[in-house]
């Protein structure tokens, strides 16, 4: 086994928790074990390292810290997936898959794995490295619209109608040790579903998908030396897309076709939060009677949107610049009954947010929900003011006592610097903002302590107030 040996002083990170070697952190490249802990002239010569391959990282002083998947090609040269000598085989997997799954239903869990979407296995958080797993659950959309005429739509009418759901799997491998073990993870994914029961009611196996689909699209693989990949692996998946069902309410999505997987799951607890402030005459707004206009922006396919027409907004405009992402807004509004409610605009959403500014258009409820603007750290201050500028403009079309929904999923962006651009954006808007919640991703998307990354996604609620 190689062993990557680090500067003097680079482990105080790794102790903490951080599961990342950097490649200016490293300082030799050892073939075996030769010595003890403090041997220095008897060590074996240095080697290369081969991408993929399982290597054993010690301090300076040759401290054991653990067992990592490495790339010489990549700037994270060693991620570190065990504290321990653990091998990588299907029996690994099956038992990191297993634990992940069961950690998603121990108590306090506010999801149904048998009904619900979510999010299976999240990469370092999870301890494996780089592969990330999430199931959908539901029915192929043909079918629903053959049998089932009623709107909204409901779960128990589904199943009524169409037998128990069936589910579907999106995997991605993101770094090249899981990418050429591909295989072997897919192997123990569907062994853990099929026969494994959980800590759920009866202990149920959730069951073999029906297809699993590769979304491995994210530009993480370019920095790892593998190409962009995506299409389907096991089984199939049902032409037209197929419907889950989030906080009870049906949403349409496509795995082939559809941005990443179609349906952000991180922001399932977010919207049900933010559909609160949309209901007509209760004061959860700017306390217009008329009912509350509301305002998705970066609406992709509506989920927020749609959770609040379904609170009982009068009226709300999704914008997004994917046609192909707005006219699943559409399909979602008529699966919710909400069809007369929903207004999807095709744009650039700066560009919209400056013309209805101009305008001096005027909302209740507004949803900030955009990409990630800065995906690495080299690119936060440009993303600041990409933020800043939108978080400004929306609260000057904010009516005096209207709701910001604010969110950003940058993991370099910090919750600290989040909270202190908004601060800065009402202050130049001339506003006051009260801070009504603060809210992060869910349960199912779990942030490791000691590793930062994985804490990305922030959500602030906001009145103004003068």
């Amino acid at each position: 086994m190689k062993r990557i040996i680090l500067k003097h002083g680079e482990e105080g990170r790794i102790r903490t928790g951080h599961p990342w070697v950097y490649d200016n952190e490293l300082a030799k490249i050892l073939d075996g074990f030769a010595g003890g802990k403090n041997s220095g002239p008897g060590d074996s010569p240095s080697v290369d390292l081969l991408p993929g391959e399982v290597a054993d990282v010690e301090s300076s002083r040759k401290e054991y810290l653990g067992r990592a998947l490495v790339n010489p090609n990549s700037k994270i040269i060693a991620r570190i997936y065990s504290p321990s000598k653990e091998g990588l085989d299907k029996g690994f997997f099956k038992r990191r898959i297993r634990e992940a799954v069961n950690r998603r239903t121990l108590a306090g869990s506010n999801f149904d794995l048998h009904r619900e979407s979510a999010r299976l296995v999240f990469a370092e958080a999870d301890f494996l490295p780089g592969l990330i797993i999430d199931r959908f659950v539901g029915w192929p959309l043909k079918e629903l619209e053959s049998v089932v005429s009623l709107r909204p739509l409901t779960f128990d009418l589904a199943e009524a109608a169409l037998g128990p759901p069936r589910s579907w799997i999106a995997v991605q491998f993101l770094v090249y040790g899981m990418d050429s073990r591909r295989e072997e993870i897919l192997a123990a994914l569907e062994e853990v579903l099929e026969q494994d029961g959980f800590i759920i009611p009866g202990g149920i196996p959730l069951g073999k998908p029906a297809g699993i689909v590769e979304k491995s699209a994210a530009k993480v693989r370019e920095l790892e030396g593998l190409p962009l990949q995506e299409g389907l692996v096991r089984g199939d998946f049902p032409a037209g897309g197929m419907v889950i069902f989030e906080n009870g309410l049906p949403f349409m999505l496509n795995l082939i076709d559809g941005q990443k997987t179609g349906h952000f799951l991180d922001q399932r607890d977010n919207r049900l939060r933010a559909a609160a402030f949309a209901a007509a005459g209760n004061g959860s707004a700017s306390g217009n009677s008329g009912g509350v206009r509301v305002l998705d922006a970066f609406s992709y396919t509506g989920g927020f949107g749609i959770h609040a027409a379904r609170a009982g907004a009068a009226s709300v405009t999704c914008v997004d610049a994917s046609a192909p992402a707005l006219e699943t807004v559409r399909i979602n509004a008529a699966l919710n009954g909400v069809g007369d409610r929903i207004t999807p605009v095709e744009a650039d959403v700066f560009e919209y947010l400056r013309t209805a500014e101009r305008q001096k258009e005027q909302f209740d409820l507004i949803i900030l929900d955009p990409p990630a603007f800065a995906k690495t750290r080299s690119a936060l201050e440009g993303a600041l003011r990409g933020y800043k500028e939108i978080n400004l403009r929306a609260i000057n079309m904010l009516k005096p006592g209207g709701v910001l929904v604010s969110c950003s999923c940058s993991h370099a962006l910090d919750e600290i610097r989040f909270r202190y651009m908004i601060t800065e954006a009402a202050a130049d808007a001339g506003k006051r903002l009260i801070m009504l919640d603060f809210r992060r991703q869910p349960m199912d998307h779990p942030a490791l302590v000691g590793y930062e990354e994985s804490l990305y996604l922030k959500c602030g609620i906001y009145r103004v107030v003068g």
